[in-house]
């Protein structure tokens, strides 16, 4: 099986963060999204995945390297296909066109996901769901009574469905897909001046293609501050029970409610940690109090009292500030 991963956007709700990292190598409970969404993918999937072909912009050797250490820990090869202009979904599906074949699941880089259900390779296609209050910001699906896709609504004005697409697609016929999408390109197809997946996803469902829907329980979101945080707290209690903190962090005189993830090399000292917070690597924290926030590496802080908090990489914060956005190399 092939797993195409788009990641080229920009990242701009989650700003000053995304300015220095990829929003996909931003790290939820110690791990980057994208490492997170390729094991679960992986999880899900009976069949071993060859090869993640990763949709990105103009990223750097460093960044693509942690991209290939990610599709080796699952026993996959690693391709890069750059998205020069963004035109849509299907049109970032069609840059991995060279592996847009066969058993193919594609996903989104900015969503998480906690599932019961095993995916079914035999099946034809799976469009990966979840039901939701208000669908109208989201493409949804119709299903009838013997749960096969009837139609695909992009973000509908009026209540037409409440399962909402997430953003993970799978198909048996990869090659299907590459046609449809081709065709659109082909012929300027576009739907809201862009070329849209669904639009794809409609034209093989009405040549036989069969879609079921695979209902997940969970869906994070990682699109601004409050959600990657919100999504922070919710992965962490997934991971509750588990030893989170390294043996190589150091911690003293401290309170620690769990679900929290302390990375290696890190000093906590004096302070009351938790829950759901994530700490990354090299980092010092002293006479602090931190509940409910992301911290990434090699930051300092002393002395603040922090809650719904996401601080980046390199940051020195000495003040009292209780909920706060922080990119790399701040000081306050």
């Amino acid at each position: 099986m092939n797993l195409i991963i788009p990641m080229a956007g920009k990242g701009k709700r989650l700003r000053p963060h995304t300015l220095t990292t990829p929003k996909p190598l931003i790290p939820i409970a110690g791990k980057p999204i994208v490492q997170r969404l390729v094991e679960d993918i992986a999880e899900v999937t009976p069949e071993k995945i060859e090869n993640i072909g990763f949709v990105t912009g103009d990223f750097d050797e460093e960044i693509k390297n942690q991209l290939r250490t990610i599709a080796t820990e699952v026993g996959a090869k690693a391709h890069f296909y750059v998205q020069e202009t963004a035109e849509g979904t299907a049109h970032a599906i069609a840059c991995a066109n060279e592996i847009l074949e066969g058993r193919v699941t594609v996903a989104f880089s900015d969503t998480l996901f906690r599932a019961d259900f095993k995916l079914n390779p035999e099946d034809d296609g799976i469009i990966w769901t979840k039901q939701i209050e208000d669908p109208s910001a989201f493409g949804v699906v119709k299903t009838n009574e013997k749960g096969i896709i009837t139609d695909f609504i992009e973000k509908p004005k009026d209540f037409i469905s409440d399962q909402a697409i997430i953003g993970i697609y799978y198909f048996k016929k990869g090659e299907d897909l590459k046609a449809e999408i081709d065709y659109l390109i082909k012929n300027n197809i576009r739907g809201g001046g862009e070329f849209q997946l669904t639009m794809a996803l409609e034209s093989l469902k009405n040549k036989g293609t069969n879609f079921t829907i695979g209902t997940v329980n969970e869906w994070l979101d990682c699109g601004n501050k409050a959600i990657t945080v919100a999504s922070n707290s919710k992965y962490l209690s997934f991971l509750k029970g588990k030893n989170l903190i390294s043996e190589k962090a150091s911690i003293e005189n401290c309170e620690i409610i769990e679900p929290v993830f302390i990375d290696e090399d890190s000093s906590v000292s004096n302070s009351t940690i938790g829950p759901n917070v994530s700490i990354g690597k090299k980092c010092k924290i002293s006479n602090s109090k931190l509940s409910e926030s992301l911290i990434q590496n090699n930051t300092t802080l002393e002395d603040v009292d922090l809650t719904n908090s996401m601080i980046g990489n390199f940051v020195n914060l000495k003040s009292q500030p209780k909920s706060v956005s922080l990119g790399d190399y701040s000081e306050w």
